[in-house]
């Protein structure tokens, strides 16, 4: 029998506490503030008797609670980011918590503008008589990934508080800082935890499982025109603005676009553009399920421009590609027990699973290819970076279920008596 959940606490808790990341920064963590949630986790988990949770310079936490069975079994890992997405504000959150939902419109009552209803989230028809929670309609509410930090928190109390029915490996635990500007792994020791494989906290409606995400580039594309004074410019001036917007119309616009894709579709998008007469720089990201599509991708972006640059012989460009992240499931295919363990929990949580790939990047993909394989789990996460980002409180408590179970199901699956 399950402990009295925290975790609803825990999260109206820690979405008060602002940890926006800033994009702009080159600091670590990029914003100071991320380290005052950071604290607190580590606090909560001395309370928890978990002795050795520490934050390092970075304002990662990490934290391992010993074994409990047979030594042979392997260690595993759950990890949650502590910053929330620069989009919106994360400043000021006012957490509201509207209890046995029944379908209606949630009005937002700080803007009335904002609606959380099935018309816009028709998985809202699926969470009748939930307890629903909302922002107050001028931030964000920081589901993303402050449920994930929940979920994780209130499963260490249920292992902390005579859960005998678990069994278990060494379990380990990962909170990093500034995942949403790309940078939550950028400083994670991977020899420093105790774990085979381990699991992301950060994924959206119940039952969602992802051990695929795309794999992404940064593009930079810096156009050098030619500048002249414009009083006598004919026939010389070669304006790089002028060419880029020329370039930016050539690219496809009703295919590998982000407003015309899904499912498994990968997309060129230029993310900004910055220059003047002389020089423009666009800035692109290219993404993939299909990593060798990248490739495609960046050589149509280079095609463009030398064909754009044709009628501007003066003119040159310099292409500069940056490698971003990569595609978990090239790393987790090799693993077969990791869905075989993830799935079998949700089945004795009473979750159905579905089987879906991140159009986007986590810090499990990063962790994967640096040897750890991570796939993502839900936790509740609905809207996300929006002001209307919800999350289900029943939902969140059947992520701590499976959590549990997963830990369960690991050291059944290597004990020498038992198979899952």
């Amino acid at each position: 029998m399950l402990l009295q959940h925290t975790l609803k606490e825990r999260f109206l808790r820690y979405v008060q506490i602002d940890t926006e990341a800033d994009p702009f920064s080159t600091s670590s963590p990029s914003s100071e503030k991320q380290k005052d949630l950071s604290k607190i986790l580590v606090s909560e988990l001395h309370e928890m008797n978990v002795s050795n949770a520490f934050m390092n310079e970075f304002g990662y936490v990490m934290a391992e609670i010993p074994g409990q069975v047979d030594d042979q079994i392997p260690g595993i890992f759950f990890c949650a980011h502590i910053d929330t997405a620069p989009d919106v504000t994360g400043k000021d959150v006012k957490p509201i918590v509207h209890t046995n939902y029944q379908g209606q419109d949630i009005i937002l009552p700080d803007d009335s503008d904002q609606i959380v209803g099935p018309k816009k989230y028709p998985q809202l028809l699926n969470k009748i008589g939930h307890d629903i929670i909302t922002a107050s309609g001028t931030t964000l509410l920081g589901s993303d990934d402050k449920s994930g930090l929940a979920i994780i928190m209130d499963a260490v109390y249920q292992l902390m508080n005579s859960r005998a029915d678990i069994k278990r490996g060494p379990v380990s635990i990962l909170f990093t800082t500034d995942e949403e500007v790309g940078r939550g792994v950028a400083h994670v020791d991977i020899d420093a935890i105790n774990a085979e494989y381990g699991f992301t906290l950060d994924g959206g409606d119940v039952g969602d499982y992802a051990d695929e995400n795309f794999s992404a580039d940064g593009i930079k594309v810096v156009i050098k025109g030619l500048s002249a004074h414009p009083g006598y410019a004919k026939g010389k001036m070669q304006h790089a603005m002028k060419i880029a917007a020329r370039f930016l119309a050539a690219l496809p616009m009703d295919s590998l676009c982000p407003e015309v894709t899904s499912g498994k579709e990968g997309f060129i998008h230029p993310s900004h553009i910055e220059g003047g007469l002389e020089q423009t720089t666009v800035e692109f990201i290219i993404r993939d399920f299909d990593t060798s599509k990248l490739d495609d991708h960046a050589a149509l972006i280079e095609k463009t421009i030398q064909e754009i640059l044709v009628d501007f012989p003066d003119s040159s460009y310099e292409l500069i590609r940056e490698e971003q992240y990569r595609n978990m499931k090239d790393v987790i295919d090799r693993y077969p027990h990791i869905n075989e363990i993830a799935l079998a929990a949700m089945e004795r949580a009473g979750v159905h699973a579905k089987h879906k790939g991140i159009r986007g990047g986590t810090d499990g993909a990063v962790l994967s290819h640096e040897g750890l394989p991570c796939p993502n789990l839900f936790a509740g996460e609905q809207g996300v970076h929006s002001r209307t980002e919800w999350t289900s409180v029943q939902d969140m408590q059947k992520s701590v279920e499976t959590v549990l179970h997963i830990i369960d199901v690991h050291a059944e699956k290597y004990s020498s008596s038992t198979n899952i």
